[in-house]
């Protein structure tokens, strides 16, 4: 029987380039992609920000639903949002069948390129996100499986990724 292949989780902040890697990545390597604010989006009929009116509480509650989802198929790379690892059970459900890369990016890159628009978290100012990084980096860094470094090209990414994929399948 073949082996079932492993996901390809990508965490990092936001600004990051999960999603723009994620999608991709995951033509590249002929595999579905989901980025789980969509899909959360897509579920409930309306946008992260909308969602947040409602308290970070309550979206972190329908993550972590659409985290035991997603987490249980297989084959595809999935983009988180950037504060899915402020949950223990999401970590662990997304190594279940995946391989975890946290996409690192310099701080000064994320403040430069970051449209905060529909990132609720980071509305308030540049402060907010120098704050969250410096909360979250370890926090990436113990969960992932990998990390690869963003200061380079989208290529270079890719090409880093997809070394790392193909040597632990």
């Amino acid at each position: 029987m073949k082996k079932p292949l492993k996901n390809i989780v990508l965490i990092g902040m936001p600004g990051s380039g999960k999603t723009t890697v994620g999608r991709i990545l995951s033509s590249k390597l002929n595999k579905k992609f989901v980025d789980i604010d969509e899909y959360i989006e897509k579920q409930q009929g309306c946008s992260i920000p909308e969602i947040f009116k409602n308290g970070e509480e309550y979206f972190r509650s329908l993550e972590l639903r659409a985290v035991e989802q997603i987490s249980i198929i297989e084959d595809v790379v999935i983009s988180t949002g950037g504060g899915v690892i402020k949950y223990e059970k999401n970590m662990l459900n997304l190594k279940q069948k995946g391989i975890i890369i946290f996409i690192d990016r310099p701080l000064n890159d994320i403040i430069q390129d970051l449209d905060t628009g529909g990132r609720p978290l980071l509305k308030n100012n540049i402060g907010e996100i120098k704050k969250i990084f410096k909360h979250r980096y370890s926090i990436y860094r113990y969960y992932c499986d990998f990390f690869v470094k963003n200061t380079g090209t989208l290529e270079k990414v890719l090409e880093d990724i997809i070394k790392i994929y193909n040597s632990n399948i």
